[in-house]
């Protein structure tokens, strides 16, 4: 007969490591089904000890006698689960992920590309496991993080838009040094991104173009006191900056911003536009994997699989619905122009020939456009984006022309008039000056 101590004694449950609860609760199951066996409780009682029916009780009275003390372990503990995936798989996607492309890469971004480019369909939780055992992924222990107080989200899309760029290798040395710019919405994280060479304010008026293009103009744009959108006063070395200095002029951007009603919103450290800065942490491990698995080399490739990929899966996964469903963007009216917005501005003033000078060129202005007031007036000049000309005075634009650039002339040096010199005569008061006392004595004598 078996041994009736095997489940009490733990003999078979290896008790060095202690029992585990499901240990526990089968021990006190089979002392509740040995108490009902002998009669010492009924078998109503014994249902409600265990927590199961009274007809429950009685099947495992029947399987006590047939299994003995192994009536009360699950049938299926030991044996492999049905939904067990094969080895051949699991060996498929270690020698996958074991490649030099998908180095560094996460569970769960190793488990989306095994489905999307590979057809393996396995979970996150599986991956991570077959990750751990081959050595490709260390299992980061768990501790409490500080806890921060977080500046909730705004209610509408639109209110409040935080834009920012990152410098990174985001080719990994296989093409150009790119830089992303990137404008997240506060109150649903929708993302619009692009790759630009250099972080310059005509690529960021690019990318607001592409914005305001599609979106509208949002209320208010959060950024950091870049360059690019705020004007820094100058001041010497150890003075500071009072608050009775003069309002500097606006950037362009500023301009721009100021032009098509948007209000601009300074940030005083990177964790107040955290949004962005999370969005570039995010970027710069899965966009540059993706980068590495599309091959890209190029400024091209790189905007062509963040649009089409990288964009579509952020906007499709990580976007939450806003409190409020109203859209806080406003569309572009007939008064506002953005090609003439989101240009290089600056003035100029009309000389008396009705020119005006322009980055070291001559500019012509059309006799047709010829007005009251426009000579020695003040014109606005916008270099467009497409690097064109255009010149506003007051609310008309006028024709103008390159012209060729006057000829220098060297300055006439004055001619003075010839005149002849006159050659005077030596003046002879210190005729006999040098003579000594000798010649004197001598002179004295003689005479």
């Amino acid at each position: 007969m078996p041994n009736r101590n095997v489940l009490l004694t733990g003999a078979r449950w290896g008790v060095g490591n202690g029992p585990t609860r499901d240990d526990t609760e089968e021990r006190d199951r089979l002392v509740a089904l040995k108490k009902a066996k002998k009669k010492l409780i009924s078998q109503r009682e014994a249902a409600a000890e265990v927590g199961v029916s009274e007809r429950h009780v009685r099947r495992m009275l029947r399987n006590l006698k047939r299994r003995a003390d192994r009536a009360v372990i699950h049938g299926g503990r030991g044996r492999e689960s049905n939904r067990k995936i094969a080895d051949e798989r699991r060996q498929e996607a270690i020698q996958i992920l074991s490649q030099e492309v998908y180095q560094g890469f996460g569970p769960t971004l190793a488990a989306e590309y095994l489905a999307a480019k590979h057809d393996l369909q396995v979970s996150r939780e599986t991956v991570r496991g077959w990750m751990v055992a081959a050595k490709l992924w260390r299992a980061k222990p768990q501790r409490a993080e500080n806890v921060h107080t977080w500046r909730p989200r705004r209610s509408r899309l639109g209110e409040l838009v935080q834009w920012d760029t990152s410098e990174h290798d985001w080719l990994e040395g296989r093409g150009p040094q790119l830089y992303l710019v990137s404008m997240i919405d506060d109150a649903t994280s929708h993302l619009l991104a692009r790759f630009v060479e250099h972080d310059s304010t005509e690529e960021n008026m690019r990318l607001l173009a592409i914005y305001l293009q599609r979106y509208g103009r949002p209320l208010s744009f959060y950024t950091d006191k870049a360059a690019l959108f705020t004007t820094t006063p100058k001041t010497k070395r150890g003075e500071l900056a009072g608050k009775d200095r003069p309002e500097l002029p606006p950037t362009q951007i500023g301009r721009a911003l100021n032009e098509l009603a948007i209000e601009w919103i300074a940030a005083h450290s990177p964790q107040a536009k955290g949004r962005v800065e999370r969005g570039f942490g995010t970027a710069q491990d899965r966009l540059v994997k993706g980068l590495r698995v599309a091959q890209a080399q190029t400024i091209e490739q790189a905007n062509a699989y963040l649009e089409t990929d990288f964009l579509a899966w952020w906007n499709q996964t990580l976007t939450v619905v806003p409190a409020v469903a109203d859209n806080a963007h406003r569309p572009l009216g007939k008064q506002h122009s953005l090609v003439a917005s989101l240009s290089y501005v600056e003035t100029r003033q009309v000389a008396n020939d009705y020119t005006i000078r322009f980055e070291n060129k001559l500019y012509q202005i059309a006799r047709a456009d010829v007005r009251a007031g426009l000579r020695g007036g003040t014109v606005r000049l916008e270099k467009r984006l497409d690097g064109t000309l255009a010149v506003r005075f007051r609310n008309r634009y006028l024709t103008v022309n390159e012209c060729a650039p006057r000829p220098k002339t060297a300055p006439l040096k004055p001619v003075r008039p010839h005149t002849r010199k006159t050659v005077r005569r030596r003046s002879d008061w210190m005729k006999n000056f040098h003579i000594g006392k000798n010649d004197l004595s001598a002179k004295t004598s003689m005479r």
